[in-house]
């Protein structure tokens, strides 16, 4: 068994320490696995920890060619050990403390179990670059968001020469500024500055360090030996095309989910990525509601909101008077747990269900399911693009902007919703999606972008995902 495993080709796969980077490295590494690849999958201890608690004590068990191992994230062990981090602090850390403790466990798989030939990392966890450079082992990062926010974070330093940005007041995020249209972001003609990733506002100092750190990271990426994305050539051609000479080598094999599912090997298609138990509950009350009439919302991993926000998304989907499955994370409220009005229970009691977590890729490919309101992260945007789902969007930080952006403007399957939610305008929202004529029209384009992106996994992201084996034979050779 040693020996055989010494001629086969062997992944570290690393993401970034938070939900929404975890699941598609995992997918990915599915993937590479089902190629041949043995898997040595990289958590952070703390999110092992939560892994083990969501899934229950064997669900990491190593298979003998799919393994787990941990490296400490630096900080100290906050008291709620289910919470998501702080971004910042996390960031900050990870670069500063992860380089001894990754490289020790490159070196020790390398030595116990199969020689490392190759480096899978997140974008944001550019250590490993510098791991893989000393240890010789060449390198390749996964780009966990779509191609677009790439483009909008890659002209931070542009934006900040124009000085666009960092604002000058506060007033400027009420005053209509933020609705000035860019010229400085190739392929994506028209988008605002609202629309860009907004790290780059400054109001906050830890905001600061999350441009720095992004610009940073970004040209430490163009050294890696080429990057990964959960996309498809079809979705984002002329973005892509930019990419390609601002950055190595490009493959597009998404979208993931379609990849994964043909995975035949039961034993790693079973293993998940959920740091919250799911409740597969809400699958049943789907089944007994009639097909393309439920509401899906669910905002992340990340985000959080204060009380009255809160209050105002459930008198605004209790007053649409549709059908709503709405997932409530238990720290999703600022501060405090998500307490929600008896009214609004009494009131909903016969069509709305309210859930902690879900196996969102079964929800979003539910018959009955209409639409989603979400806050635009990669995951959920390409989600609902595979299972043609029209989105109202609702984003809050991080690429979640540019990517609402482009499923209005680009893509025609979304509504977009003010940060400052009010209960009307999520009814509105809800109703047009539902029965409005833009929302008929969304939900013929979301259909199409379905066939487009099913058609992908048989056509571009096949050849590409081909491409990419054998780019990484070629390079640990």
């Amino acid at each position: 068994m040693a020996r055989e495993q010494e001629k086969k080709s062997h992944a570290v796969c690393i993401p970034g320490p938070i939900q929404g980077h975890i699941n598609p490295m995992l997918k990915l590494a599915k993937i590479l696995h089902s190629k041949g690849f043995l898997i040595t999958f990289v958590n952070t201890e703390f999110n092992h920890q939560r892994l083990l608690r969501s899934r229950g004590s064997n669900a990491l068990g190593s298979l003998p060619s799919f393994r787990f191992e941990t490296i400490p994230d630096g900080l100290p062990c906050p008291e709620n050990l289910d919470a998501t981090q702080e971004l910042s602090s996390l960031a900050k850390s990870l670069d500063e403390t992860c380089f001894h403790p990754f490289k020790s466990v490159v070196k020790k798989v390398s030595d116990s179990y199969s020689p490392v030939t190759c480096i899978v990392s997140d974008f944001l966890m550019c250590f490993t670059l510098d791991v893989a450079k000393e240890l010789g082992i060449p390198e390749i990062l996964l780009w966990t968001s779509g191609a677009g926010s790439l483009i909008c974070f890659s002209q931070y330093p542009t934006i900040l020469e124009k000085g666009l940005m960092p604002i000058k007041d506060p007033t400027c995020l009420v005053n209509g500024y933020l609705d000035t249209v860019l010229d400085c972001i190739p392929a994506m003609s028209g988008i605002r500055l609202k629309d860009i990733p907004p790290f780059i506002r400054m109001i906050y100092p830890q905001d600061e360090y999350m441009v720095q750190f992004f610009c940073s990271q970004i040209e430490r990426a163009k050294t890696a030996s080429a990057i990964i994305f959960n996309t498809f050539h079809e979705l984002e051609p002329d973005i892509l095309g930019t990419l390609s000479s601002l950055f190595p080598p490009c493959y597009t094999i998404g979208p993931f989910d379609l990849l994964e599912n043909k995975i035949a090997d039961k034993s790693v298609a079973s293993i998940k990525s959920n740091l919250w138990k799911e409740d597969t509950e809400c699958l049943k009350w789907l089944d007994s509601k009639p097909a393309v009439s439920v509401i899906y919302v669910n905002f992340g991993s990340i985000v959080v909101m204060p009380p009255q926000q809160l209050i105002e998304f459930c008198w605004g989907l209790a007053k649409s008077n549709y059908p709503f499955l709405w997932i409530i994370r238990p720290d999703l409220v600022i501060g405090d747990s998500a307490v929600l009005p008896s009214e609004f229970l009494t009131e909903i009691s016969d069509r709305g269900l309210l859930a902690s977590w879900c196996p969102q890729e079964q929800v979003l490919n539910h018959p009955s399911i209409a639409g989603f309101l979400t806050h635009s992260g990669w995951n959920s945007t390409i989600d609902s693009i595979s299972n043609g789902v029209p989105m109202i969007c609702w984003p809050f930080f991080a690429d979640q902007q540019t990517n609402c952006w482009l499923s209005c403007n680009k893509w025609g399957i979304a509504l977009e919703m003010d940060n400052d939610v009010k209960r009307d305008e999520v009814s509105k929202l809800v109703i047009e999606l539902m029965d409005g004529e833009k929302g008929k029209e969304m939900r013929k384009n979301a259909i199409e972008w379905k066939k487009a992106a099913n058609e992908a996994y048989s056509g571009s992201s096949m050849t590409n995902l081909e491409k990419l084996i054998q780019h990484l034979h070629v390079s640990s050779e």
